[in-house]
């Protein structure tokens, strides 16, 4: 391992057309803006591709892996800056919180899955290092959220590249700068294309799914939806093969309970009919909660088949009235590192398998 090394990054150095700024190996990343205007970074290996908004939010864009983009169809098709959630709702992954998650409630104070998504950053930048893993490209941040009266925490979030590698490690860390504790909540919101005929591959055991019958404030229901929430609820394994055709209009919420394999970690895939598989890998201690969002609309097609959480997604009052609340005292720190991108078909068989066997032994 090596001591990482930072090239600070800086809004006004960014240009429309790209840049490239960092070359290791077979490793590089360049700079550009979206004709909207947002400051982008390219993130390449010789197997992977990510595009991530360093001051907003360090959302991940899109993510593609061997040429095949990951991300699901939005109506949103390029990030907007200085807007709500719903309006710059496009990307692959936002972390959301600390705050709050998911819709809030008539009375929570925080907006829709809290600050966290477009958050603005202060400090962007390059990470060249190595790891367990062997060397990588990053791209880390440094949100200082300090609110007067209410709170006073730093988010540091960081996406690393390997050289040969199909997935990339998301980590967040948060400290609380106060000197009183800090309520938290967090959760990856990570969107993948449904693929017709898929299967959903998963480390939970049948029991451990239910299905979300709450409309949240911000989904307009149309008259058929009480009929596919109950059609779902008396058979949630249904969902687990991607059906052509079969609309999820405006969405379907799942709370699912994962268990961990001997070395922590919760799988979930989605094995395409070629074989190959989308994949999320996640410590169960870290992120004991996982919700799966599909919404399958003429509008939007998205599959967040692990929305890794430390809690479920329905606004901070009803969450710390479930004990899911996380506080960090002064000067503590949260910390999680999760595995995204796509398996090749000749590693599915194995991975599969494991979580077979990890369901059945409970």
């Amino acid at each position: 391992m090596i001591t990482p090394t930072h090239f600070n990054l800086y809004p006004e150095h960014f240009q429309r057309g790209e840049t490239p700024i960092v070359q290791s190996g077979t490793l590089s990343a360049s700079t550009f803006r979206f004709a909207s205007g947002v400051c982008a970074v390219r993130l390449r290996s010789d197997r992977a591709e990510v595009v991530i908004l360093p001051f907003q939010g360090q959302h991940i864009w899109s993510a593609v892996v061997d040429g095949r983009n990951l991300g699901w169809r939005s109506m949103v098709t390029e990030p907007v800056a200085n807007v709500p959630f719903l309006a710059t709702f496009g990307g692959f992954m936002q972390h959301c919180g600390i705050s709050g998650v998911g819709g809030p409630s008539a009375d929570d104070t925080h907006a829709l899955h809290g600050e966290l998504p477009n958050a603005p950053y202060q400090e962007a930048w390059i990470e060249v290092g190595s790891d367990a893993h062997g060397e990588y490209l990053g791209l880390g941040g440094r949100f200082h959220n300090a609110i007067a009266f209410t709170t006073d925490y730093i988010a540091e979030p960081l996406v690393k590249l390997y050289p040969s590698a199909t997935l990339f490690t998301v980590e967040m860390k948060v400290t609380n700068q106060a000197h009183t504790p800090l309520e938290l909540f967090y959760l990856a919101h990570v969107n993948f294309l449904p693929v017709d005929n898929a299967r959903l591959v998963y480390s939970a055991p049948s029991a451990g799914v239910r299905v979300r019958a709450n409309i949240p404030s911000h989904v307009m229901a149309n008259p058929d939806y009480a009929a596919l929430i109950a059609d779902l609820q008396a058979n949630p394994a249904q969902h687990e093969t991607i059906q052509p055709g079969r609309m999820f209009d405006p969405e379907v919420v799942f709370l699912i309970d994962y268990v961990a394999d001997a070395d922590g970690w919760g799988h979930t895939l989605q094995v395409h009919p070629d074989g190959g598989a989308d994949y999320v890998r996640h410590r169960v201690a870290e992120l004991p909660h996982v919700t799966r969002w599909i919404s399958r609309t003429p509008n939007q097609d998205s599959l967040a088949m692990a929305e890794v959480g430390t809690s479920e997604p329905d606004g901070a009052i009803l969450e710390r009235k479930k004990g899911n609340a996380l506080y960090l005292e002064p000067g503590d720190s949260f910390h999680t590192s999760f595995d995204v991108g796509a398996l090749p078909a000749a590693e599915v068989k194995s991975v599969v398998a494991h979580v077979r066997e990890m369901v059945a032994r409970g």
